[in-house]
């Protein structure tokens, strides 16, 4: 649902319908824009919506980088890694560089990282192929992901559930092959290795994986888990700010100076928010304008708009 121009926000609203004249201050403001992508929905998001381009996307990009603006993409979506991500791009017609781009699966990697994992350590992690390639290329060593979708536990009066001694690290995200045998496997790790660390990309609590239908997110496998291990863990993805930790290191730009845009309040514009930024919420993805509006929602941008290339529109160019 896309705002409609001149509209103000609703009663209990903080958020400030985008203008001409507001979003030449935005601009003159800030001196990088971070982007989510694809908002988790086949329908809708911010750059993208399933294989398709948003209307206006590529000339708002072009304009934003002729003014100099540093452009950052920053994704909650953990099944690709950063070459996978630049892939889509490409394939969209779209040049960004694998080190504009900041996934969840990038930032696990990096939290060990930074963190100085033990290199002859393991990883063992629950969720998809972009985790496993972006330990990998950290130079870490790691177990499971999707090839251990197939994988089944037998319960029998004298089973016992073997596991690597040497893993160090359970690193959870969105994973659609999801089974008891990873559950225990991870479980074992966080309870019976010492010192054990328990990563989760994300906590979204859904996605919309289908046209139709919200499907469970990165927050139910991570919540499994949780139960499994009565442990609580490092969140590395939106709306923790750990990410931002690692865009200051890189690029040395104030927080002020940055603008987060995305389609959720609880994920971008928090994100956005906890690190100090101001944020741009876009009705082309998940969140709708009642919901903004709604009296129950406490989570307000300091900008919202349609779509993306708004920002054009409004500049006249």
């Amino acid at each position: 649902m896309e705002a409609v121009k001149g509209e103000s926000p609703g009663r209990g609203s903080g958020a400030e319908l985008l203008s001409g004249a507001s979003v030449k201050a935005l601009l003159d403001s800030v001196d990088a824009f971070l982007f989510d992508c694809d908002g988790g929905n086949p329908i809708a998001g911010v750059i993208w919506k399933g294989d398709k381009l948003i209307d206006g996307v590529p000339r708002t990009l072009e304009m934003l980088r002729s003014k100099g603006k540093k452009l950052v993409f920053v994704t909650n979506n953990s099944s690709k890694s950063r070459s996978q991500y630049a892939d889509k791009f490409r394939s969209l017609g779209l040049s960004v560089a694998q080190d504009e781009i900041f996934s969840s699966s990038f930032a696990a990697a990096m939290y060990l990282k930074v963190n100085q994992f033990p290199p002859h350590k393991k990883v063992y992690v629950i969720g998809g192929e972009g985790i496993l390639q972006e330990l990998q290329l950290a130079g870490f060593t790691a177990l499971g992901g999707p090839e251990d979708g197939e994988k089944r536990v037998q319960f029998k009066s004298s089973g016992f559930f073997e596991h690597d001694k040497n893993v160090g690290a359970v690193v959870v995200g969105i994973d659609p092959s999801i089974n008891y045998y990873k559950l225990q496997y991870g479980t074992l790790c966080i309870r019976e290795n010492p010192g054990c660390l328990f990563i989760a990309t994300n906590r979204d609590s859904v996605g919309h994986m289908t046209d139709l239908q919200e499907w469970p997110g990165a927050g139910c496998m991570v919540g499994a888990i949780c139960g499994s291990t009565e442990r609580e863990p490092v969140v590395v993805g939106k709306p923790s700010t750990f990410m931002m930790d690692f865009l200051l290191q890189k690029y040395h730009i104030n927080t002020s100076r940055m603008c987060m845009v995305g389609d959720r309040l609880d994920t971008d514009i928090l994100f956005g928010q906890n690190a100090g930024c101001k944020t741009l919420l876009v009705l082309s993805g998940v969140t709708t304008q009642s919901e903004l509006e709604d009296s129950s929602n406490r989570i307000q941008p300091d900008y919202y708009t349609g779509k993306v290339s708004d920002i054009l529109e409004l500049l006249g160019e």
